[in-house]
């Protein structure tokens, strides 16, 4: 395993960027289990998305045991809701006045041909979504970061489409839009708040845009060209 030790810069649009350099680090195991906020959160999927078909639990796991929950689609909801559990079992690192965002899940819409079986994710065509997103939980604890609204991190260095047949590179995390709002967060008690970010991939121009102009206006470029929450691999890019 790799830790990356952060150097921070700033973008066009004023937001920091930072870049990880590679620092080898050992296997430490799950830290920590909040038992409490996984009833809770469960309770909170059924109640705004659905009844949950399945948990893919993790055979082996580093630092925070990271589940998925997959919602299966509906009349209502045409499409499957995955969502991760366990980002949120320790505290991200988060800098000062940003104490109400340091706990954090994931959730992705695929579209509802997607094979999200046992024997489909064996295919990494439709694999990889799970993948990015068990990652980009780790993420934050193993880098001793956070991530949180509008933060982007690329897939791979260098920089690389997440599969053959799409040149969709990086991860926006956003707030989901076609579920009811209050799905974004869970207050589990006073002490813990958890936010729900949708990882969304985009384009290398569509990250690069973020940084020069900011994240609104790459969403209203998103509201503009009509794109939703869920995953295309062949979708325009906004920022061509």
């Amino acid at each position: 395993m790799w830790f990356f030790k952060k150097k921070q810069k700033v973008s066009k649009s004023g937001a920091p960027v930072y870049k990880y350099d590679s620092v080898a680090t050992k296997f430490e195991g799950v830290r920590d289990f909040d038992a409490e906020a996984k009833e809770k959160f469960e309770e909170h999927i059924e109640k705004h998305i659905g009844k949950i078909n399945m948990v893919f639990h993790e055979v082996i796991s580093n630092i925070v045991h990271v589940d998925v929950y997959h919602v299966a689609p509906t009349k209502e909801r045409p499409y499957h809701t995955m969502i991760t559990h366990g980002m949120s079992d320790l505290a991200m690192t988060v800098p000062d006045g940003a104490e109400a965002w340091k706990y954090a899940e994931l959730a992705c819409f695929l579209p509802e041909e997607f094979d999200v079986s046992e024997e489909g994710f064996k295919d990494e065509r439709n694999y990889w979504p799970i993948g990015n997103m068990k990652f980009l939980a780790r993420f934050p604890h193993e880098y001793k970061t956070w991530l949180a609204y509008g933060h982007t991190l690329q897939n791979g260095n260098p920089i690389e489409p997440f599969i053959d047949g799409t040149k969709l590179c990086a991860s926006l995390l956003i707030p989901p839009t076609i579920v009811d709002s209050e799905f974004f967060r869970l207050k589990v008690r006073e002490d813990k708040l958890i936010n729900i970010y949708n990882v969304f991939p985009i384009y290398l121009e569509e990250m690069q845009f973020k940084m020069d102009h900011g994240i609104d206006e790459l969403t209203e470029r998103f509201d503009q060209f009509g794109i939703n929450d869920l995953y295309d691999l062949d979708r325009v890019n906004t920022c061509r």
